[in-house]
């Protein structure tokens, strides 16, 4: 029987846990304006905020939308500070209560997990089983159901306040691009009498996007009973050595998804051999436990570091904030066999003080100054050995 909490508001709305909040959210973002503004009024900022929440007047602010280009198409909706600081309250206090009840091969934003536990829980499957199949949901984020996913909620919360606030943050979503798609028992108005869609780039779309797929996980693990499965958002795995049972599974999975009223991406959506080299959240994985970069991923960095040199000859951003950059980009790179890509990169190995004119940390640039002589270790005997028929 599901476990149901009562009385959640009081801990969300609080002048100490919208402090926490505050700070929270504020994390890598001291230097912009919303976060600088409520920082240097966090009291008073805090005590308004727990006022509104309190007597019911908060409503969400307008978001800000970003049209990204690079990889796809996507719009990312940023939300006004205050609103963020509310979503960080709002999951401190839920986010537990649906974690106990999150199954363990579930890895997209939750403590402990990530993409890097998820591709190495995917190449243990890889060597365990002959087959996988490959599911993505099509436009995931702008499909999901308003009242399937308050529906949900309320499996799980029955604290009425704490429900009003989900279903002012979850109806203050701005519009996300159609999806005007028709399931069983439609008729010719449905789609366009429902509300969907959680804009890309809030905490609490990150955590209803696993609430409203939790359903999903139960029934590929009990009532499929997929041993090998994972998933990270929109993307998951099936493993099994019997290509029928996968088949079978995909079809019982895509009307599991009508229910939910998600379909699976077309052309995304396959069934292949686990010996053959796999794309997985931003990674090659190839036989024998190898891993590359995709080329297209390395091309992004590289305009990207492109334009953090413009931006730091104007003066628009500081060295720091490009070293970390950087250097978060590096430790991404390090779980993959991608030195020759990241040599591209860099030219000679690290961006110098010359080329790039930042102090960047050391500990990263001994990494590479380490990996950078293990190459030419490697390279120096083979050239030696080539050019020795030549001198005889």
């Amino acid at each position: 029987m599901v476990r149901k909490a009562h009385d959640l508001f009081d801990a969300i709305a609080n002048f100490s846990a919208l402090v926490a909040a505050g700070r929270r959210a504020a994390r890598g973002k001291w230097s912009k304006p919303g976060a600088a503004t409520f920082l240097a009024n966090l009291e008073t900022e805090a005590l308004r905020l727990e006022r509104e929440l309190t007597t019911g007047q908060y409503r969400p602010g307008r978001y800000t939308t970003i049209e990204i280009f690079d990889p796809k198409h996507r719009v990312v909706s940023a939300a006004p500070f205050r609103d963020r600081v509310v979503h960080h309250a709002f999951c401190a206090v839920c986010e537990p209560i649906f974690e106990r009840g999150f199954i363990f091969d579930s890895y997209a934003n939750r403590k402990g997990k990530g993409t890097h536990r998820a591709v190495a829980r995917y190449e243990t499957f890889r060597e365990q089983y002959r087959y996988v199949l490959r599911c993505d949901i099509r436009r995931y984020f702008p499909s999901i159901d308003h009242d399937l996913l308050k529906r949900d909620l309320r499996r799980r919360i029955t604290c009425h306040r704490t429900l009003a606030l989900a279903d002012r943050i979850i109806d203050g979503s701005n519009p996300q691009e159609p999806v005007n798609y028709y399931y069983p028992g439609d008729d010719l108005f449905t789609p366009y009498g429902r509300r969907r869609g959680l804009p890309i780039g809030n905490l609490t779309s990150q955590f209803f996007a696993n609430v409203y797929l939790d359903g999903l996980d139960h029934f590929c693990k009990e009532v499929l009973r997929a041993k090998g499965y994972l998933r990270y958002v929109d993307d998951f795995a099936l493993f099994h050595d019997d290509l029928d049972r996968l088949d079978d599974w995909r079809h019982r999975i895509a009307g599991f998804l009508e229910g939910r009223r998600l379909r699976l991406h077309p052309c995304k959506t396959r069934i292949m051999e686990t010996k053959e080299p796999a794309e997985f959240l931003g990674f090659v994985l190839l036989p024998g436990g190898w891993r590359r970069l995709p080329e297209a991923n390395v091309r992004r960095f590289r305009n990207r570091l492109r334009g953090l040199r413009d931006c730091l000859a104007c003066g628009r951003v500081t060295g720091e904030e490009v070293a970390c950059r950087v250097e978060a980009w590096v430790a991404h790179a390090e779980h993959a066999h991608t030195w020759r890509l990241r040599h591209a990169i860099f030219r000679d190995g690290y961006p110098r003080p010359g080329s790039l004119t930042v102090p960047l940390p050391a500990r990263v640039a001994r990494r590479f100054l380490e990996q950078q002589s293990g190459e030419r270790a490697t390279r120096e005997p083979r050239q030696e050995q080539s050019r020795q028929p030549e001198q005889q």
